[in-house]
């Protein structure tokens, strides 16, 4: 969002964006969302760390080789992995819904926050995955004009949320055609 495309809100004091979006109040997914990273996370490490103690407990014990560090370093990668990043990943991912615009805030590293004007959304869809239906949670997805970010992803919501998301921007999309 460029400085020309930002006002401030004279009664609130908060930065408004092109959207109508208020920069400052992004809601919080929802905690179901953690316990599907902490599961995708969990079957993603755990193999990986039984690979990594069957190396170091047959292969490398077996050939006389220092042993012991492999199962020490792919557990604590694999428990940092489940109990610790979920936690993190899900207080940094955030969104606003406005009248004409999603905004979508997410990421601990790498921060990245899109603002979606509902005028370029050229489709929509809601989905859920066996890991998201299992902890309660769907995701929205917005595909918009052009190429470079032309799909924005918001995970983490109630399954009937994400449809109202949809229904309302269908509805918009519908009006600004007519």
């Amino acid at each position: 969002m460029t400085e020309n495309a930002m006002a401030e809100d004279a009664r609130t004091g908060a930065i408004v964006g092109i959207a109508g979006v208020d920069a400052a109040a992004l809601q919080p997914v929802e905690a179901g969302y953690r316990r599907a990273l902490a599961i995708r996370n969990a079957i993603l490490l755990l193999p990986l760390a039984a690979v990594a103690s069957f190396v170091d407990a047959v292969i490398l014990r077996a050939n006389d080789l220092p042993w012991g560090g492999l199962i020490v370093g792919s557990l604590l990668l694999a428990a940092i992995g489940i109990f610790t990043l979920p936690n993190r990943a899900w207080h940094k991912i955030g969104y606003a819904f406005g009248d004409d615009a999603l905004r979508v805030a997410h990421g601990m590293w790498f921060r990245r926050d899109t603002i979606v004007p509902f005028v370029r959304v050229q489709h929509i869809d809601v989905g859920q995955g066996p890991v998201e239906r299992m902890c309660g949670v769907a995701h929205l997805v917005l595909h918009t004009a052009g190429t470079h970010n032309s799909i924005v992803t918001l995970p983490g919501l109630l399954p009937e949320r994400a449809a109202q998301m949809r229904d309302a921007i269908r509805a918009l999309i519908r009006s600004d055609f007519a």
